[in-house]
């Protein structure tokens, strides 16, 4: 394997995926423009602590850090700015900012990106749809970007409320199947008896009462229903997790 600075290069290994918990977790975003203002979005509906390093900010940043969202330093980015930081993501910068954040993430530990740039990464951002509890992240290593987001566009027009609906439905549900349920490869052949089911055509139709005979007949429990809320519509139903 080739080696760049004591490390893998680029290109000749496969990136490991995987998702992580970033609620209540400090996260560094270096750049203060719209690209900045996207990834603060993303890490903030991961529930982390954000702080931006930037000397201006866009008007969506700015009012952010002026309802106290965001915490905001309004300066270049310098030495220790990232200690206790858990991840850092950059704006496309200048070469000797971009190798500054990138050293210093390295002699802490933290993962980072800096836009556009693979010699400065430690994880790249993939492209993301999200439906619920549905995450799809779509990477292709940094070759070709415009595919992952071509991706992504033709899964936002598959995947739609009705999976959204079905996680919700699902985790209601997960803990009185264990209970009822106990042995897991059962549990896993009913999970996938009810996935491969017309339950997500049902909740595409808006047929809810039907897809949750669904879980009754193939799971064996359901979410427990209350009255939907007045003024909802006709046959508008609401389930109670449990």
């Amino acid at each position: 394997m080739s080696e760049r600075n004591g490390s893998p290069r680029r290109g000749d290994h496969a990136y490991y995926p995987v998702f992580l918990d970033l609620a209540g977790r400090p996260a560094v975003v270096v750049g203060g423009g719209e690209a900045a203002a996207g990834r603060v979005e993303r890490l903030r509906q991961a529930g982390a602590r954000v702080t931006v390093i930037a000397p201006s900010l866009v008007p969506a940043l700015a009012e952010l850090a002026a309802g106290g969202e965001i915490d905001w330093r309004g300066r270049e980015f310098a030495a220790g700015d990232l200690e206790g930081a858990r991840i850092v993501v950059a704006e496309r910068l200048d070469r000797a900012t971009a190798a500054a954040v990138y050293a210093e993430a390295e002699r802490r530990g933290v993962f980072c990106c800096v836009e556009d740039d693979l010699d400065h990464l430690s994880f790249l951002q993939p492209s993301v749809v999200r439906r619920g509890a549905l995450t799809v992240a779509i990477s292709t290593a940094g070759a070709a970007p415009a595919l992952a987001v071509r991706l992504r566009q033709e899964l936002e027009q598959r995947l739609g409320a009705a999976h959204a609906r079905f996680l919700e439905l699902a985790a209601a549900v997960r803990r009185p199947l264990a209970e009822r349920t106990p042995d897991p490869a059962e549990r896993r052949r009913r999970w996938y008896r009810l996935v491969d089911s017309d339950v997500l055509d049902l909740l595409a139709a808006g047929e809810e009462a039907a897809a949750a005979g669904r879980f009754v007949e193939i799971l064996g429990v359901a979410p427990r229903w209350k009255e939907p809320p007045s003024g909802a519509g006709p046959g508008a139903t609401k389930l109670e997790r449990r």
